[in-house]
């Protein structure tokens, strides 16, 4: 859409009656305009406390074009070009340290959620659905927030194995509740060495590690 500026020319009449006119005010020192996305300046006459710039001048800078109807100029600015590529903001390399610490939040909730159900089956002491549902809570309110930190390429990467452990860990905790709705024995030794609890156990050491070297490694475990 085209932009017009409209300006009158009896400013510009008064303005050099003023600049060339010894008995007036004199004019201070000048100054420059520069308009950001255009290259050169312009002049800034300042008289009386209040400043002018030279429309023609201020045309050349913007590309802008002069029409004249009666006492009235209208400078017109080019339209901006809708293929004109738009900058894309440079994506920082490496884990950032806010999401670093919202993952770090984010597994300790998985290992204290995971910590509960194996020591409530070594001691026999049944855990609660209402439990289980208030850690699996406090483990996507961190998961939210680790996704929110997300800042640079390698913390976007990482952020679906983070994702795939709370996914495990929500499993691990429906096995067992489904095992204790069942009334079935529950084994200490094989339900503390499950494929899943290594798998869970794994991944949150792969992430620990990765997140240590400062660079991005997919983690096997996690997916």
């Amino acid at each position: 859409m085209r932009t017009g500026i409209a300006v009158t020319a009896t400013i510009f009449t008064t303005l050099l009656m003023l600049a060339g006119s010894g008995s007036a005010q004199t004019p201070q020192t000048p100054t420059t305009l520069v308009i950001a996305g255009h290259a050169g300046e312009v002049k800034i006459l300042q008289v009386g406390g209040k400043s002018y710039v030279e429309v023609e001048a201020l045309a050349r800078l913007t590309k802008g074009t002069l029409s004249f109807k009666d006492n009235r100029t209208t400078l017109t600015l080019p339209p901006t070009d809708p293929e004109a590529p738009t900058p894309q903001p440079q994506v920082k390399a490496g884990f950032s340290r806010p999401f670093v610490q919202a993952a770090i939040e984010e597994l300790g909730s998985i290992t204290e959620w995971r910590t509960g159900i194996v020591s409530a089956v070594e001691k026999n002491i049944p855990l609660s659905e209402e439990w289980a549902s208030a850690q699996h809570r406090q483990a996507e309110k961190n998961l939210a927030l680790a996704s929110a930190a997300v800042s640079t390429e390698d913390d976007r990467s990482s952020f679906p194995l983070l994702s795939s452990e709370l996914d495990h860990m929500q499993k691990l905790s429906d096995n067992y509740l489904a095992l204790l709705k069942q009334s079935a024995a529950m084994s200490p030794d094989n339900f503390g060495n499950s494929a899943l609890e290594e798998q869970i156990l794994s991944c949150a050491k792969g992430f620990v590690a990765m997140t240590e070297s400062r660079q991005f490694q997919d983690q096997a475990p996690c997916d």
